[in-house]
């Protein structure tokens, strides 16, 4: 299958590098390019791709505000891409709450071509981008900055079975699935589907969202 691909970025030899690089690939079609939110949001509304790749900071509206309204689209629009964010800081506020709203992950911008295609294709596929390890590094910075959000975050933990509970907590401290097997006994596919289990009763697109949620629920501290 083809994944279609929207860029949006202030910086138009930026659009046309990342545009010129995606498009070679047989398998991805750039359908469209914005320079500021305001105008991807609508671009997208038009377009419907499946990945956008999201500046961080442009003029108007900025990344995270154009992620917001994508990921949570008003009454009437059923489409919702899969976000992912480009960056020139490895960890910084507007990445968190990128990873809160939705967004898939995030991508820097000098990264090698061969990760950006690698990037677009991971994100289509339903993954979050981040690897385990980089999501535990990336949230735990923030949740330290943060007051444990309880209330209906922690509610919401109580529709979870135990064993799902026991996958999402591990899921948060960095663990793949196959790690997550080893520890529980369990098979890597029987983890898999305890982790969608985890995500659909939950509302979370995806891994890195779950890691955000763990934290601000309280189920798990940094530094555990």
């Amino acid at each position: 299958m083809t994944t279609r691909v929207i860029i949006i970025d202030d910086q138009a030899m930026v659009r046309a590098g990342f545009a010129a690089l995606l498009a070679a690939q047989s398998d991805i079609d750039v359908v469209g390019e914005a320079p500021d939110g305001a105008q991807g949001v609508e671009l997208s509304r038009r377009t419907h791709p499946d990945v956008v790749l999201m500046d961080v900071r442009m003029p108007e509206m900025d990344g995270l505000e154009a992620a917001r309204r994508l990921l949570s689209p008003p009454p009437g629009v059923t489409h919702r891409p899969r976000v992912l964010m480009l960056t020139t800081f490895d960890v910084d506020d507007y990445v968190y709450e990128a990873l809160r709203v939705g967004a898939s992950g995030f991508l820097l911008k000098d990264a090698p071509p061969a990760d950006l295609i690698a990037a677009v294709r991971v994100v289509a596929s339903g993954d979050a981008l981040l690897a385990p390890s980089v999501t535990r590094r990336l949230i735990a910075d923030f949740a330290k900055q943060r007051p444990v959000a309880r209330g209906k975050p922690a509610l919401r933990l109580k529709g979870l079975t135990e064993r799902e509970t026991e996958v999402l907590t591990l899921v948060a401290r960095g663990r793949s699935n196959a790690e997550i097997a080893q520890t529980l006994v369990l098979a890597e596919q029987t983890v898999k589907t305890h982790v969608s289990r985890v995500l659909t009763k939950l509302d979370l697109r995806d891994r890195a969202q779950a890691v955000v949620f763990a934290y601000e629920s309280g189920l798990v501290a940094p530094g555990e």
